[in-house]
């Protein structure tokens, strides 16, 4: 049997990948970190002993998306369904927090949406070439604590209505969650109708850089307005870490049906 017929469980033990457990509260982890200067990402792993594993680490994220091994990936069963918007600003992005009830199915367990964040320009690049965005929407499984980020690049079309939404409501000043009951978001608007995708084992992609995340990253983009990525941008110019070494993992891909 050749690699990329190999059956995905035979890849990940090839590749030594485990699932972690994890207390991974859905936040951006603690202390002073940033994007920029002193206490950029090149210094984070510097910053506090719990932030190592992003200077040490050997599975970090994000990477280039190139050279994937096409194998035999099952889909992924997303039950989403709209929820009044609870929004955060919390000094590294916005952020929609969830409450119980969605969820998605990969490789036969349940994993629960936690929250989506946005990043610009976005953290993983295809064959070198970032997108003007990127949006995680990160589960967590509730046996395991191991987590699954689903990635999804916003390129300029059509206004997206979540991200709009967000936008609106969002506190313009890092601090508390933001409920706004009247308003109900569908998460479904965020990803692509194509659900073709990439996956491999990676981690978060801030401090505490923890090595914990089955990465799943759709090929086909989703749009948004240029006017909603200005204005994004114009609260975060740059809160995207720097794509990291691949370190020979296995960068895996959908084979078309």
């Amino acid at each position: 049997m050749s690699m990329s017929r190999l059956p995905l469980t035979a890849l990940a033990l090839v590749a030594g990948l485990a699932l972690v457990p994890s207390a991974w509260a859905g936040d951006h982890g603690s202390g002073h970190w940033s994007y920029e200067g002193p206490s950029g990402p090149i210094y984070w792993g510097s910053l506090s002993h719990d932030f190592e594993s992003c200077s040490a680490g050997h599975q970090q994220s994000p990477i280039d998306l190139r050279g994937a091994v096409p194998a035999q990936l099952g889909p992924i069963t997303v039950n989403y369904q709209a929820q009044p918007l609870t929004v955060v600003n919390n000094g590294h992005t916005l952020q929609v927090n969830l409450a119980p009830g969605n969820f998605i199915v990969f490789d036969g367990e349940r994993y629960n949406l936690l929250q989506y964040h946005f990043h610009t320009p976005s953290e993983h690049t295809i064959a070198g070439q970032p997108a003007p965005m990127e949006v995680h929407l990160v589960h967590k499984n509730p046996n395991s604590g191991a987590l699954v980020v689903l990635g999804v690049m916003l390129v300029p079309g059509e206004a997206n209505p979540v991200l709009e939404a967000v936008l609106g409501t969002a506190p313009a000043e890092e601090g508390p969650p933001r409920e706004v009951p009247d308003i109900r978001l569908d998460p479904n608007r965020l990803l692509p109708a194509g659900r073709d995708y990439f996956r491999y084992e990676g981690s978060l992609t801030t401090p505490p850089c923890s090595e914990v995340v089955h990465w799943v990253m759709f090929k086909q983009p989703v749009t948004v307005s240029a006017a909603q990525i200005d204005a994004f941008a114009r609260r975060f110019p740059h809160n995207a870490r720097p794509v990291q070494p691949s370190n020979r993992r296995f960068l895996l891909e959908s084979e078309k049906k």
